[in-house]
């Protein structure tokens, strides 16, 4: 039966999107998740809700456990996950506001566990990453949301920075160079464990700001982020609800 884990980034965590809500703490060989497990159902369909930063947006992207974050959506059932995360866009057609369905990542990332392989005395592992975005996941966000009536981009690369501090303008543009389309903080390590664990994983970034590449306007800043957010969080809230239960169709 389908169960889709959700990770909620900062604002899209919201256990109201759920009925029969019921919560769960548990503890992984990795430590704690982020957050304490909302068990629930959207529309028929059983849904696990984790909030990535915590409840209280208290952990750093470096501080985030995403290998317990992964584990205990396996461990509790999920057969899916979908993500969502804010970005910053580097290109100019992605503007404000605007959904990205990712479809490949850049790990720029310097002091994640990204894997749940710490030794090889198991045997080796190497987990094939070509393709880190569910297809179908893709398929239902992208196909949910322009039903919707919401400006979405069917596909774009994600370059996940360390953080917690924004780009300079030299790295921003390195990026761009790179064939990056959005800058974020968490989804490569997130869709790096994911596929090492079986689980099929998609994300939506919703665009807040053009980071910093763009000299005609201010850098990005985290109040800019949050403004942007805080408007556009029904709709993201709204695309979940709507393409959650129709994962378990062809």
């Amino acid at each position: 039966m389908i169960q889709v884990g959700i990770i909620g980034g900062s604002g899209l965590d919201d256990p109201n999107i759920l009925q029969q809500a019921e919560e769960v703490t548990l503890t992984t060989p990795y430590g704690a998740p982020s957050s304490p497990i909302t068990r629930g159902v959207i529309d028929g369909c059983r849904v696990l809700l984790l909030a990535r930063h915590g409840r209280r947006h208290q952990y750093s992207p470096s501080q985030v456990n995403y290998r317990a974050n992964i584990h205990a959506l396996k461990e509790m059932g999920a057969t899916h996950i979908v993500a969502t995360t804010a970005c910053g866009s580097l290109r100019e057609e992605i503007d404000r506001g605007h959904f990205v369905i990712l479809d490949q990542f850049i790990d720029f990332t310097r002091k994640r566990c990204n894997t749940f392989h710490d030794d090889f005395s198991g045997g080796a592992v190497h987990t094939g990453m070509a393709t880190p975005f569910d297809a179908h996941l893709r398929k239902v966000l992208y196909e949910t949301s322009m039903t919707h009536g919401n400006h979405t981009h069917e596909k774009g690369t994600v370059v996940t920075i360390e953080g917690p501090r924004f780009s300079t303008r030299a790295e921003s543009r390195m990026f761009r160079a790179w064939g990056a389309d959005v800058i974020n903080m968490s989804v490569a390590t997130e869709a790096a464990l994911a596929n090492e664990a079986g689980i099929p994983y998609a994300a939506v970034a919703m665009s807040t700001d053009y980071d910093c590449w763009k000299e005609d306007e201010a850098p990005v800043s985290w109040e800019e982020i949050l403004e942007v957010f805080h408007k556009n969080t029904d709709r993201v809230k709204g695309l979940l609800t709507k393409a959650i239960p129709r994962i378990g169709t062809p």
